[in-house]
């Protein structure tokens, strides 16, 4: 199990993306309110990949009902999203 304080969140989060689905350890390629969909950086599948980084990584669970576009859709939207499921009881 992995606990995160919030200034965690944000670097492991935009980590996991520029390894995974930009190839690149260059911060500058992702900046936080870039549309991960309308840039092709991640697709439906990559989705998915990003909901089970974020499950393990952060210990929490996505219901189907969350899997929606807008919740994933950019780092700072996945930031506010975890932020959401960690403060939930």
């Amino acid at each position: 199990m992995s606990i995160a304080v919030d200034g965690e969140y944000e670097g492991a989060i935009r980590h996991y993306l520029l390894e995974n689905h930009l190839f690149s350890s260059d911060d500058a390629q992702l900046r936080n309110d870039d549309s991960l969909l309308e840039k092709g950086i991640i697709d439906s599948t990559g989705i998915l990949e990003v909901i089970m980084f974020l499950e393990t990584r952060f210990d929490i669970k996505v219901k189907d009902s969350e899997m929606l576009p807008e919740n994933f859709d950019s780092v700072q939207n996945i930031v506010r999203f975890v932020k959401r499921l960690k403060s939930a009881p």
